[in-house]
């Protein structure tokens, strides 16, 4: 059996094998959203303290499957950062993020 070294600067030592999947980081999870007057009042049970922004991501129109989604950076009761969207095609919830 040979065994073959790798320094950290080889593009073998870091890449992923030719042909392989690239993996999504931080992939998007189903939420539990609630909506309060002009934005999410709740997301998975945790009250939202405040909106940082929010903004429209409208992709892939000229396709089958166009992506739209608007998204929310929150603030939680506990002073985490949440960052959620509603896809717009779909109707459902997801949160970003870890």
């Amino acid at each position: 059996m040979s065994v073959r070294l790798l320094s950290a600067t080889s593009p073998s030592a870091t890449a992923p094998p030719a042909g392989a999947p690239a993996r999504a980081l931080n992939p998007p999870r189903p939420a539990r959203v609630r909506w309060g007057d002009e934005h999410p009042a709740r997301v998975n049970g945790e009250a939202v303290a405040g909106v940082r922004e929010s903004w429209l991501v409208e992709d892939r129109w000229w396709t089958a499957e166009p992506l739209r989604r608007r998204y929310w950076e929150l603030v939680g009761e506990t002073g985490r950062n949440l960052v959620v969207f509603h896809d717009l095609c779909s109707g459902l919830w997801f949160i970003q993020g870890p």
